[in-house]
């Protein structure tokens, strides 16, 4: 099992011991029959997976003429293959225009989320690729944020634009984007307040962001991300839509998968928001913020091993 595959499967080890328990429950040890479908999909529905997506797995199962010989082995590997295919159409490396420069990244996502934190592991994973990185503190709202992110910039030994507390974000954004072209940087990652999707008047500033930002280069934002916390669970389905009324969001990361067992709730959110997956997060480390790959997620989700 590679390092890689053996930190997903940790990271996720507390969602893919819930759902195991709900299968070994539901089934001691016998095999899968038809009758105990219905069984599979309250385990499903409880392993957060969704009532409409429990349902089309149950009846892709019941479909499948080797049902009778599932045995809890085999059921893992039925269940890894269909959730598999509800996330494949997200699968979707992040990739930023080579002609840009800078490649602008804006990050959205509510307080908590972890959004701070996910900049800097991605300040690091593009320093390693060899790549210019510079990061623009643009939550004035938290002093703390601004130190937070100040911090991380430290750790990945790139710049930090940040203002005083308080201070303009939309104006910050710009002066970040206009330092960034002067000194030739190739990724400029812009960090946005921890907005409440309620609080019209902080949206209406992300809003301003962006707008501002095009006044620069109009092709920016090149990626507007959203980051939601797994251990939100469905909730993060209504943050998301709010964001998606304020930003042009083009892509999603789910963070602190690591910290829940409700990690199944990724397949109706992505389902339902219909946006690449671009990365996951399992774990403290920046090697556990992961690039999103279907398989390897559902195989770990199960408990299996990787391909």
């Amino acid at each position: 099992m590679s390092g890689f595959f053996s930190r997903l499967r940790a990271g996720l080890t507390r969602s893919s011991r819930a759902l195991g328990d709900g299968i070994s429950a539901a089934f001691g040890g016998g095999k899968l029959s038809l009758e105990r479908l219905g069984e599979l999909e309250d385990v499903l529905i409880s392993a957060d997976l969704g009532v409409s997506v429990a349902n089309e797995i149950c009846q892709a199962l019941r479909d499948n003429r080797e049902l009778k010989n599932l045995d809890d082995t085999g059921l893992r590997e039925a269940l890894a293959v269909e959730i598999a295919k509800q996330l494949q159409p997200v699968q979707q490396n992040l990739r930023l225009p080579t002609t840009a420069k800078p490649a602008v990244i804006l990050m959205a996502g509510v307080n908590g989320a972890g959004k701070t934190t996910t900049i800097g592991k991605l300040a690091k994973r593009y320093m390693a690729e060899g790549k210019t990185v510079m990061l623009a503190a643009c939550d004035t709202f938290r002093a703390a944020a601004s130190e937070q992110l100040q911090v991380w910039g430290e750790r990945a030994n790139v710049p930090v634009v940040a203002g005083a507390p308080g201070a303009d974000a939309s104006g910050l954004a710009f002066q970040a984007l206009e330092r960034a072209k002067a000194e030739n940087i190739d990724i400029l990652i812009v960090d946005t307040a921890g907005r409440l999707q309620s609080n019209e008047t902080l949206m209406a500033e992300l809003e301003k962001i962006t707008r501002v930002i095009g006044k620069l280069d109009a092709s920016a934002p090149h990626a507007s991300l959203l980051i939601l916390d797994a251990t939100t669970g469905q909730n993060a389905i209504q943050q998301a839509e709010a964001f998606l009324r304020a930003a042009k969001i083009t892509g999603l990361i789910m963070t602190k998968l690591d910290g829940t067992a409700r990690g199944g709730c990724l397949v109706p959110i992505a389902r339902k928001l219909a946006l690449p997956v671009h990365f996951i997060g399992v774990g403290e480390q920046v090697e556990d913020l992961q690039e999103f790959d279907a398989t390897n997620f559902a195989r770990a989700l199960t408990g299996l091993e990787g391909e």
